[in-house]
């Protein structure tokens, strides 16, 4: 028997200011290619593996991914979608299909790429052969999904550590199904519920834990909680929790609904608090704890598909002139090169980020040192390396420690200071373009963290953000969004 397995994952934000087209793309073409797009890789290896365990044979097709950013350019995902197509059409017969999907992309005519893709799929191999995908929770789980797959697995954590144990996951289910071990029934539900909702501590960890603790009744085969991309305006959007079970479509609904409601019940608890920039600024400047108090630059998180290069943290750092205090990593490719050709130890009057509209805020000119400069940074991705591309640090006189990239990426590693030689132990703030996903590699060496609200991109006022397709009727936007039943 053989499972085909193939990947696509970008994110979309309908609000960003650039499409996202098909060089921003990283690809690996085949098992024995080294690139790693996006980290990903590790996930279409954990499905490999499981299906070799079981001894099945494995064709491996492209692996696609990008940043998140504005929705895709149409011929670029039709010519990723061809390749997907062209790689299972050359493995057929296959006896099972597994992909690694995000679930929250869209394309400039398509509200549903995930959908279309699984569609197509589907077409090609036929209602027989069990076809499953993994999804990050930020998706939008869509009808279309639920019908054309068998399958669908969300990852369970925010931050995502669970993206390769999800894969894996997909892997086993679809093998189970395709050897008659189980059938698959799928039911959803949508908790009318929107936010940002991180799962290391508090009601969310319980929640996600009992989640976990079902899975290992007999015939519940998967629960996902998917959290939706907030940012994402398709009529399809919000947070749903949908359950698979072996052939009980109705103890399936039963849950989903059950949880749905459930989670909703949470949502005054398990939010973000988001603190206005001059609060922040008031903490930074009182703050003498023993570690680094972390201000999370949330509305400017590349992570949601924001640019990386908005400039009200900054500006409010240069005005008050704290001192010992990082940023990073501020997207800037003309600033690194500026700092490439002055050289280390140079220094200049540099004009930094605010490059890319409104959400950037307006650059800063700032006289700076330049203390390092790497052609080729990186940072950890969860063991994998995300490439940050030309990067320099530089210092500024009150001693605002700047770290400037040219590829744009979210905080994922400590390294991305370290490993310009910017130790963090020894400052007293530190500026993360990130929301969640540094605290995996950051957690030992800061203490607190606190969100700040800018008027960047991603705003954290979801009562307001101007959506003009999706269904207006969430929380907190509506108080009670269930009141009409």
């Amino acid at each position: 028997m053989k499972l085909f397995v193939a990947g696509l994952v970008a994110e979309t934000n309908s609000f960003a200011c650039c499409p996202t087209g098909f060089g921003a793309f990283e690809l690996r073409l085949g098992p024995h290619d080294p690139t790693d797009p996006m980290g990903m890789a590790s996930a279409m290896q954990g499905v490999a593996s499981r299906a070799q365990a079981a001894g099945w044979d494995v064709a491996e097709g492209v692996l696609a991914a990008a940043q998140p950013l504005g929705p895709l350019v149409d011929a670029a995902y039709a010519a990723l979608k061809a390749l997907i197509l062209k790689d299972l059409e050359a493995a057929m017969p296959v006896s099972a299909v597994v992909l690694i999907l995000h679930g929250g992309m869209t394309s400039q005519s398509i509200d549903d790429c995930e959908g279309d893709l699984l569609a197509a799929v589907r077409s090609l191999v036929g209602p027989s052969v069990p076809i499953t995908a993994s999804l990050d929770l930020h998706c939008h789980l869509t009808a279309r999904m639920l019908q054309q797959a068998d399958a669908l697995i969300a990852y369970k954590d925010y931050p995502h550590t669970d993206i390769v144990e999800t894969a894996a996951r997909a892997a086993d289910l679809a093998i189970a199904a395709a050897e008659g071990k189980v059938r698959p029934r799928m039911a959803a539900a949508d908790c009318r519920a929107m936010g940002l909702w991180p799962t290391l501590t508090g009601p969310l960890r319980a929640f996600v834990d009992r989640v976990r603790a079902l899975e290992r009744q007999p015939d519940i085969l998967s629960v996902s909680v998917g959290h939706g991309m907030a940012y994402g305006d398709v009529p399809e959007a919000g947070a749903k929790v949908w359950v698979i079970t072996d052939d009980n479509p109705v103890q399936a609904a039963r849950l989903a609904q059950q949880l749905a409601l459930e989670l909703f019940d949470l949502r005054e608890r398990i939010g973000t608090r988001f603190t206005p920039l001059p609060e922040a600024m008031a903490r930074l400047e009182a703050w003498r704890g023993d570690k680094p108090l972390v201000l999370a630059d949330v509305a400017d998180n590349p992570g949601g598909g924001a640019m990386g290069d908005s400039t009200f943290l900054l500006r409010a750092l240069a005005d008050r002139s704290i001192g010992a205090v990082g940023l990073g990593g501020l997207w800037d490719p003309g600033a690194v090169q500026l700092c490439r050709e002055a050289g280390e130890g140079a220094k200049l009057h540099l004009r930094i980020g605010g490059k890319c509209g409104v959400a950037s805020g307006d650059p800063v000119d700032l006289c700076v040192l330049v203390r390092r400069f790497i052609e080729d940074h990186s940072q950890d991705d969860f063991g994998a390396r995300a490439d940050l591309g030309p990067s320099a640090w530089v210092e500024t006189d009150a001693g605002l420690h700047i770290v400037l990239i040219s590829k744009r990426q979210q905080v994922l590693g400590v390294d991305l200071f370290a490993g310009l030689g910017l130790e963090i132990a020894g400052l007293r703030g530190l500026v993360v373009k990130s929301m969640q996903h540094f605290r995996t590699s950051f957690a030992p060496f800061i203490g607190e963290v606190i969100h700040v609200e800018t008027p960047g991109l991603l705003r954290t006022d979801f009562e307001a953000i101007p959506f003009q397709r999706r269904d207006l009727n969430y929380w907190p936007r509506v108080e009670d969004p269930y009141a009409a039943e």
